[in-house]
């Protein structure tokens, strides 16, 4: 949770503008706003380029300083003042090198954790919802419902979603909403089962069919009564979900019909560390990240089901 923290101030973390800029008494924040060559004296209207010693100098003219983040490189600041051609090895100033186009692989790893985990939270959180809403319903109602349903499944699950995925990629330009929306079509299936054998195990328990006798409405008695039940099983499914979505993010990346080109993406940079072996800091670096980051789900996953499981209480 706390990379996690930390990967939300990217910008502010790894960035190729100031985050705060002294110009002649005046206060200035190019992470928030625009400003352009002419604000700081020069002869452009296009956004200041401050990485460009000709800005740097006139700022400092002005008595000028400016504040510029922990690392100075956004995630596709190209650098061409390499001491070796890129892929250069890690430096003072490139902690873990550059990638094959002199991108810092320190900003696209922050940046690339962030897209990963918002990616999986997002696809998990509306995958958790159509799925326990589909079981739920399955296994209350049972009968001709539930056969139905099956059926459905059982067609749907035979569909390949990975070479459907790149299919689609292949097709239309892939963006992140895309991609999300394509891969919700098949992830809430997962949950389906589980929810829907924890409702057939409880629709028949006393305390449901004595809420039947009183009147208590069917959506009143699977929210209340019976998704409790169903939500231990929920929750050792979701880590699952999440690590599966940030897993078939990075292999589309890594064959190329993920994310669009020059995005921030972990599995673009293993891509590099394969056709680069020569540098070998690009595919340590990925696969570390990804492993650590998977790992940590995991047991987090874990601790979110313990805390949630009724049977256990804490004293």
């Amino acid at each position: 949770m706390v990379l996690f923290v930390i990967s939300l101030l990217a910008p502010v973390l790894a960035n190729d503008k100031p985050l705060l800029i002294s110009f002649k008494g005046e206060l200035y924040m190019p992470i928030t706003s625009f400003y352009s060559e002419v604000d700081f004296g020069g002869e452009y209207l296009t956004e200041a380029d401050y990485t460009d010693p000709y800005v740097q100098e006139l700022i400092e003219k002005a008595d000028g300083w400016m504040i510029w983040p922990l690392v100075p490189f956004s995630y596709d600041t190209i650098q061409t003042d390499l001491p070796t051609p890129a892929p250069s090895a890690p430096t003072s100033d490139n902690w873990l090198g550059t990638d094959d186009q002199g991108r810092d692989v320190v900003a696209r790893l922050i940046y690339g954790f962030r897209i990963s985990i918002m990616f999986g939270l997002i696809l998990a959180f509306f995958s958790s919802i159509i799925g326990v809403a589909a079981g739920a319903v399955q296994g209350y109602f049972g009968g001709w419902v539930d056969l139905i349903f099956q059926r459905f499944i059982e067609v749907w699950n035979s569909v390949p979603a990975l070479y459907l995925l790149i299919i689609i990629a292949a097709i239309f330009e892939p963006t992140f909403w895309i991609l999300l929306g394509i891969m919700l079509l098949f992830s809430w299936v997962a949950l389906v089962g589980v929810v829907r054998a924890e409702f057939l195990r409880a629709r028949n328990f006393e305390y449901v069919k004595a809420a039947r006798a009183l009147g208590v409405g069917n959506i009143t008695i699977m929210h209340k009564h019976l998704l409790p039940n169903a939500m231990v099983a929920t929750l050792t499914m979701l880590p699952f979900i999440l690590n599966a979505s940030i897993t078939t993010l990075t292999s589309l990346d890594f064959l190329g019909f993920g994310l669009p080109p020059g995005s921030a993406s972990l599995g673009e940079l293993l891509k590099q560390g394969k056709a680069n072996l020569q540098a070998p800091w690009l595919g340590f670096s990925g696969f570390f990240t990804i492993a650590i980051m998977l790992s940590l789900l995991v047991f987090i996953g874990e601790a979110v089901r313990d805390a949630f499981d009724p049977r256990k209480t804490l004293r």
